[in-house]
């Protein structure tokens, strides 16, 4: 009975007791211990096993790949780094990276105010219909940005596009929507800014809603107006927020393909094809896997450092 209790005391006793040829009576508080240890391991294996499979052996497959010749078919040549030296002098890959960066530095933006005016409107809105116009406003996210882009050509066709018709209808001419540039890029940063704003509405509304009632209201008993509230207490109040969607953002809008496949095939020509459609056309229209890969690791370090500066920035904002 003795040499039972020690050995459910102290691992020690627990061994002694087995070198000795005693009985011994292990510990039942021991048992679930480790299942729950192995608890999070087990729930976690699918979603590393996904992972894994989707995204860690994709990425070391384009790896591999951005270093040989490969083609899509056939053997695999070494070629070194070959395929990053022609990157090097490529002023097609240079004019869709900067395209990008400007894509970017428009939609961000403006998908930024629009979102958070759209959550300042409708947490401060006090009719009745105040759930019904938050889930209209979030139905543009629910949408496929294939079928976002193929609404938003049909919006701004310069034959059949409703907004031209209005224009002729009033007595004006019809806008090349499709045939500039410069207006083709515009149309693709509002239609982005209009699909993203839904989901980061939904943040606001959120951030906004935990910004505690008594700083505004002490901010009217000191005479402050709605502007100086805002910027006083509500912009501080959901900072991290804001950078979260930032980050999101622009990951998201450097990463863009389908709407804009969708809207205007990175036209007109390729004068507004961003990184990843010139990556796509490369590696898929032209054959040429092993550059493309190049090109998507380029992209993958430059949103790597993107979402590291603004992870850094957010720990700032949090602290």
């Amino acid at each position: 009975m003795t040499s039972t209790m020690q050995s459910v005391v102290s691992p020690e006793a627990a061994d002694s007791s087995v070198l000795s040829g005693t009985d011994f009576t292990p510990s039942p508080r021991r048992r679930p211990r480790r299942r729950y240890r192995l608890t999070p391991l087990l729930l976690s294996a699918g979603v590393i096993v996904l992972f894994a499979l989707f995204f860690l052996w994709p990425g070391v497959l384009g790896l591999a790949y951005s270093f040989t010749s490969y083609r899509g078919f056939g053997p695999m040549t070494f070629i070194g780094l070959d395929n990053y030296t022609r990157l090097a002098s490529d002023p097609t890959f240079y004019a869709a990276l900067g395209r990008t960066f400007i894509y970017t530095a428009f939609s961000v933006p403006l998908g930024y105010a629009l979102s958070l005016a759209l959550a300042v409107a409708l947490t401060n809105l006090r009719a009745r219909g105040k759930t019904a116009a938050r889930i209209i406003f979030f139905l543009p996210w629910l949408v496929s940005p294939i079928v976002t882009g193929v609404i938003w050509r049909w919006m701004f066709g310069e034959n059949f596009g409703f907004v031209n018709f209005v224009i002729t209808s009033l007595g004006g001419g019809a806008v090349p929507w499709s045939s500039d540039a410069n207006l083709s890029l515009m149309v693709v940063i509002l239609a982005s800014s209009w699909a993203g704003a839904a989901f980061n509405m939904l943040l606001f509304i959120a951030a906004i809603n935990n910004v505690p009632t008594s700083y505004y209201e002490a901010a009217q008993l000191d005479g402050a107006n709605a502007w100086q509230r805002f910027v006083s207490i509500t912009l501080p109040g959901i900072a991290p927020t804001s950078v979260l969607v930032v980050l999101l953002m622009t990951l998201g809008q450097m990463k863009e393909f389908a709407m804009i496949q969708a809207l205007n095939n990175g036209g007109p020509g390729t004068a507004n094809q961003l990184i990843v459609q010139y990556i796509y056309k490369t590696g898929f229209g032209q054959s040429d896997v092993g550059y493309a890969s190049a090109a998507s690791m380029v992209l993958l370090v430059i949103l790597m450092i993107i979402a590291l500066v603004q992870i850094a920035i957010s720990r700032k904002a949090n602290s």
